[in-house]
């Protein structure tokens, strides 16, 4: 069974694992190695039915010497040992963001596993996202033996003066890869942008991923484009070419694979660029920003921008780049904060471990993660929540933000409360959060909707309540809202007959 030809929910609900770590879990849970030959059953019909992708983070062959690199890091081997409080060396793998080939690792599993696996989430219609590494490759990728203009080269001179800058591949001085903020990451080789070989070879490479999967989350997207590059690398490179990296690679895809999903981590404000170039979704790391530095009202100012934009985003309060949600916002905080990202437009990103209340971010390095007790109260508020939130058919439909008026002239808690609404025909699902640490009232108000003289039910799928309202009361007042500190509602409506 295969999706590949299918279309993608328009608002996918995706589940982010870290694919090393987490088979070597399922290891010692099960007291049997598991692969993704042998994934167990109950976890593709229990743990990920609720979603529509599953992200496997890490599968691609992993680079020798990146490990070795990554092994002997100071830096590195400091956060190892807070991660692991046993931490062994064999616990290194190497980073996944190293990549050696486009090979899925033999120790797990293999291609011919990866396709079983994707086979099972095909059979509860799940997708298959992976990893694309646009710009670099370990720095022994075998490209880097190719007599090609593939990679950003150096001199003899600067090698010996910038030994971080590069490395030597028998008679050639080869750039690591590097954002223009920050210094070289020294297991990685640069890929020229510009270069019509490299790009070729980007498109070839995403081709063949596409035949294992459903869509790429590709990293750091924004670093190929021709302004970021040109930035980073300057006289180096010369004149961009005339046509953006991600355009000609996007499209070169989309015509063999109409439905593959192209999702970008990207930050520096280039959300709009890149979907003007082709991405499907992109990272809404402005958004996590606010949710965890700012307040309700510049959320909210976030969330009246164009719809267009809105829908191409990906929420998130967790990744494998950022703290531990429950670390970073606090356990209440971070549940006000799931209620906004899983029930917004745009795709909802949720990291393995998140739902369990998981405080240990883990070293992308590392193939083993500390046992750590499920925080029971959480994962129940997650399922509830995962079980409340829009569906396909609501997610076809439009949404609004809703107006949320003052109860009284001196009661100002209103401006605390984010509120807005998905509607499709006659089915209408409204979500009132409270991302406050005080107690907050206000009386929603829903444009365009007359209840008329008709009694109407509000149910909220999160308790589990169902409250009735006279028509007239709701057209003159709004719905009244009194919501503890970090609450949240959502409720299904509904005209009784």
């Amino acid at each position: 069974m295969s999706l590949e030809n299918s279309e993608w929910p328009k608002h996918p609900k995706i589940y982010e694992i870290n694919t090393w770590p987490w088979l070597k879990s399922l290891s010692e849970t099960y007291e049997y190695e598991i692969t993704l030959q042998n994934i167990p059953e109950e976890i593709i019909d229990l743990d990920f039915s609720q979603f529509d992708a599953i992200w496997l983070m890490g599968v691609w062959e992993r680079s020798p010497e990146g490990r070795e690199i990554a092994l002997n890091h100071p830096d590195l081997q400091a956060e190892y040992r807070n991660a692991l409080n046993d931490f062994k060396p064999e616990d290194v793998v190497g980073s996944p963001y190293s990549v050696h080939y486009y090979h899925v690792d033999y120790r797990i599993g293999g291609q011919d596993s990866l396709e079983l696996f994707r086979d099972q989430l095909a059979f509860q219609d799940v997708k298959l996202l992976l990893d694309y590494v646009p710009n670099h490759t370990a720095l022994d990728h075998l490209w880097t033996l190719e007599k090609s203009k593939i990679y950003i080269e150096g001199t003899k001179k600067e090698f010996l003066e910038r030994t971080n800058d590069f490395f030597s591949v028998e008679d050639r001085i080869i750039a690591h890869g590097r954002d223009p903020y920050f210094p070289p990451w020294t297991d990685t080789a640069q890929i020229n942008a510009f270069s019509k070989d490299a790009r070729q070879k980007a498109i070839n490479t995403i081709l063949s991923i596409a035949k294992l999967c459903d869509g790429v989350r590709c990293d750091m997207a924004m670093l190929m484009t021709n302004k970021i590059f040109s930035r980073t690398w300057g006289n180096r490179v010369g004149p961009p070419p005339e046509k953006e990296f991600w355009i000609e690679i996007i499209s070169a895809v989309k015509e063999k694979h109409p439905n593959f999903l192209f999702i970008a981590e990207v930050y520096w404000d280039m959300e709009w660029e890149l979907q003007q170039q082709g991405f499907d979704f992109c990272y809404d790391k402005k958004l996590y920003d606010r949710i965890k530095n700012e307040n309700v009202r510049t959320i909210r100012a976030h969330l009246q921008a164009n719809w267009m934009f809105q829908r191409k985003l990906v929420r998130f309060i967790e990744n494998h780049d950022e703290q531990r949600a429950i670390i970073a916002l606090g356990e209440e905080r971070s549940r006000a904060a799931a209620i906004l990202i899983l029930t917004l437009p745009g795709a909802r990103l949720i990291h393995e471990g998140q739902m369990s209340g998981n405080r240990v971010k883990l070293p992308v390095q590392l193939g083993r993660r500390p046992i750590e007790e499920d925080n029971q109260y959480l994962l129940e508020f997650y399922l509830r929540l995962l079980n409340s939130v829009p569906g396909r058919k609501l997610g076809t439909g439009t949404w609004a933000l809703c107006r949320v008026n003052p109860v009284s002239p001196d009661n100002f808690s209103n401006t605390n409360l984010i509120s807005y609404i998905w509607q499709i025909e006659d089915q209408r699902q409204l979500t009132i959060v409270n991302f406050n640490p005080y107690p907050s009232q206000g009386h929603v108000i829903i444009k365009d909707l007359d209840y008329g003289s008709n009694d109407w039910t509000f149910t909220d799928l999160l308790a589990q309540k169902v409250y009735t309202y006279h028509g007239e009361d709701l057209n003159n007042n709004g719905l009244y809202i009194d919501l503890p500190a970090w609450n949240g509602h959502i409720f299904d409506i509904k005209k009784v007959k």
